[in-house]
């Protein structure tokens, strides 16, 4: 029933001039804009918004409406073609064609245990980051109150070497060294003790999705800041490092498992 004296054509013309995108292509306001490109784009599939077989908006539009420049957003849309998610035409009649609906990849051998496992998470996905948030956040806090130096600093200083020269297959089991020793350093058994057993259950969803390159370069730079806001005793640069790192995985697992 039509109220107020509206025509069923003034309700279609209402319909037809509303913005479909308005609700996922805001503008990126962190400091992990690929990763939240990543996000907004799987959001868009993940939502409807663009079903299989239609084509993404013009990159123009995608990249003004998100504020990123196109380099950041063709990166995006290359790994979600490399991810099989997205077909990049060229041409007159190009753009980013929806291939099939943004799975739960399987980047390990036995993909169907790792499915069931994100199902079976539920909504612990978002507790697991927010409680992976809080140990994380206040190790960084502390190891920088403590400002390790000698052997410490050393330890520090070569895990942040090897996540940087790692190759795909080493990475994670590298990074999670990386963030495992700043637990450790950290003065506090139990924050080290509760980390490790977060981390397995982080590394089992992150196994889940694939390996991106610009996310892993966008990374190491966060490690670099975040470990010279350490060696420098600077809490408060440390903890924001920290926050705005794990921002950038989190916006990655939500748009490839929510």
């Amino acid at each position: 029933m039509i109220e107020n004296g509206a025509s069923s054509g003034t309700v279609r013309e209402a319909a037809d001039t509303a913005d479909p995108y308005a609700a996922v292509l805001r503008p990126v306001r962190s400091g992990n804009t690929f990763e939240e490109t990543v996000e907004k784009v799987l959001q868009l599939i993940r939502l409807g918004l663009v079903p299989v077989g239609d084509r993404l908006p013009p990159e123009r539009e995608l990249a003004d409406r998100l504020q990123i420049s196109r380099v950041t957003l063709r990166e995006a849309l290359k790994v979600l073609q490399d991810a099989g998610v997205l077909e990049v035409r060229r041409g007159r009649y190009g753009g980013a064609f929806v291939l099939a609906p943004a799975p739960v990849p399987a980047a390990a051998s036995d993909g169907e245990a790792l499915r069931r496992r994100v199902e079976a998470l539920g909504d612990r996905l978002e507790d697991t980051l927010l409680f992976r948030q809080v140990l994380e956040l206040g190790a960084a806090e502390l190891c920088a109150a403590r400002r390790p130096t000698g052997a410490e600093a050393e330890r520090l200083r070569l895990l942040l070497s090897e996540t940087g020269a790692a190759s795909l297959e080493e990475y994670r089991r590298l990074d999670t060294r990386l963030h495992l020793a700043i637990a450790e350093l950290s003065g506090s058994a139990s924050v080290a003790a509760q980390y490790a057993a977060v981390r397995a259950t982080v590394n089992d969803l992150l196994d889940c999705i694939p390996l991106l390159p610009p996310n892993l370069q966008h990374s190491q730079r966060q490690h670099e800041e975040l470990i010279d806001a350490i060696l420098t005793g600077d809490q408060s640069r440390a903890r924001a490092a920290m926050r705005e790192h794990l921002a950038g995985t989190a916006a990655l697992l939500r748009g490839f498992l929510s």
